[in-house]
C-alpha cells in the first residue's frame, strides 16, 4: 500500500496525497502506513532522517505567493517529514556535530550554517570569503576540528566552527566535492578534488594526491566495517576502491565508466552490501563486496539518481532520489520501490543523524 506524502512545515499537515483531508479513505492510508513503520521495527529507531531538498516549483501555480520551502527536512519516524530550517533551494550536505548530535552544520551557498538546536535556529559560520562549501566531515578523533570542501579548496575549523583557515597545500586543482576523515587517526583526511583523491595525515597542513582522475571525485566513503576500505565515485572516470585506507586505489569493475556517478553508501549492517547511483546509471547495489553489481532501477520512475543511501535502522531499507520526482524507498535492497517522500524534488543530500 502506498505510503502517504507528508510535508510538515512547523505543523502536522493534515492533507493526503490520496483522500480529501479527514476523510476515510485517508485516514485508512494513515493507519496503514504506521501499521507497516511499526511491523518493520521503527519503534527501535536510533536515527532521524535529515534531507538536504530543493523543492522550488513544487506544487505551485505561476503568481502565487504560497511557496513550499527548500532547505533541510527531518523524518523522525520514516513516514513523514517537517521543514526544519534554513530555507535556501541549495543545501548541498549536512553533518552532526560528533560530540552533541544536536548541533548540525550544513554546507550551502552562502557558507558553512550552523544550528546549535536541532534547527530550530541557524547562524552562518564563515565569511563573506569563504562561500560554497559542497561538502563537511567531522575529526571523530580530534572533535573539534571540522572540514569543509571548498571550489577553491579545503578549509578547516579546529574550534567546532567558530573560525576557519584555508589548508589545501599541495593541491593542485582545487576544486574540492567530497570530503571523508579516517575515523581511526587523528589528522588523517580525504578530499576529492576535480582531479583526484589527495590525502593528508596531518591535518590538511599537507596533502599528497594518491589517485588521479580524468575529472571530478564526487563521493568518498570509508567502510564502517573495515577502517582500512574506502569507496570513491566520480564523474567519469567510474568507481574506485582501497584497502589500505587510501594509500592506493583500484578501479572496480562493473560499473560504468561513461555515467556521472553522484554517491555510494555501505550497508552499516551487512559488510558485503554497497550501493552507488548516477545519472543515466541508476541504482547499482553488490552484495558481494564489491565483486558484481546488480542494476536495481526499475520500479524507479527515471535512471537519473541523484542520491542513494542505506537505512542504519530499517534491515534492507534502501533511499533513491531520482532527479525532480519523489524520494522513493526500498524495504527489499532495490527490488522494488514505492515513492515516499515529496512530490518533485531534488536531493543533494540523505543523512542519518543519531538520537541523544
Amino acid at each position: 500500500m502506498q505510503i502517504p506524502n507528508l510535508i510538515r512545515t512547523g505543523a502536522p499537515v493534515t492533507s493526503f496525497r490520496r483522500g480529501r483531508p479527514g476523510s476515510w479513505r485517508g485516514v485508512l492510508l494513515w493507519c496503514a502506513a504506521s501499521l507497516s513503520m511499526l511491523s518493520s521495527g521503527a519503534a527501535e529507531l536510533k536515527h532521524d532522517l535529515y534531507l538536504c531538498a530543493n523543492l522550488s516549483g513544487q506544487s505551485q501555480v505561476m503568481g502565487s505567493r504560497k511557496t513550499v520551502p527548500s532547505g533541510v527536512y527531518r523524518s523522525t519516524d520514516r513516514v513523514q517529514v517537517e521543514h526544519v530550517g534554513f530555507s535556501h533551494i541549495r543545501v548541498f550536505s549536512l553533518v552532526p556535530d560528533v560530540q552533541d548530535p544536536d548541533t548540525l552544520f550544513i554546507a550551502t551557498l552562502d557558507g558553512v550554517v550552523r544550528a546549535a538546536d536541532r534547527g530550530r535556529t541557524w547562524r552562518i559560520m564563515t565569511s563573506w570569503d569563504m562561500t560554497e562549501p559542497k561538502a563537511l566531515a567531522f575529526d571523530p578523533q580530534e572533535p573539534t576540528h571540522l572540514y569543509a570542501g571548498l571550489p577553491d579548496g579545503v578549509a578547516v575549523s579546529r574550534d567546532r566552527g567558530q573560525s576557519w583557515e584555508r589548508a589545501q597545500q599541495g593541491i593542485r586543482r582545487s576544486y574540492t566535492q567530497t570530503i571523508a576523515v579516517d575515523r581511526t587517526k587523528a589528522g588523517r583526511v580525504l578530499a576529492g578534488t576535480e582531479k583526484g583523491v589527495y590525502l593528508t595525515a596531518n591535518g590538511a597542513r599537507t596533502w599528497t594526491l594518491v589517485q588521479p582522475t580524468v575529472r571530478t571525485v564526487n563521493d568518498l566513503r570509508q567502510s564502517p566495517h573495515d577502517p582500512r576500505k574506502f569507496f570513491m565515485v566520480s564523474t567519469s572516470d567510474g568507481a574506485f576502491a582501497s584497502r589500505d585506507a587510501g594509500r592506493t586505489w583500484q578501479n572496480v569493475p562493473g560499473i560504468p565508466k561513461e555515467h556521472t556517478l553522484y554517491n555510494c553508501d555501505f550497508d552499516p549492517r551487512d559488510a558485503r552490501r554497497l550501493v552507488v547511483c548516477g545519472w543515466g546509471a541508476g541504482v547499482l547495489v553488490s552484495e558481494d563486496g564489491g565483486t558484481t553489481w546488480i542494476d536495481r532501477t526499475a520500479g524507479l520512475p527515471k535512471r537519473e539518481i541523484w542520491r542513494v543511501a542505506v537505512d542504519p535502522d530499517l534491515p534492507d531499507r534502501l533511499y533513491a532520489a531520482p532527479y525532480l520526482d519523489a524520494v522513493h524507498v526500498s524495504d527489499d535492497f532495490g527490488r522494488t520501490w514505492r515513492k515516499l517522500f515529496f512530490e518533485q524534488a531534488i536531493v543533494f543530500d540523505l543523512v542519518f543523524v543519531p538520537r541523544k
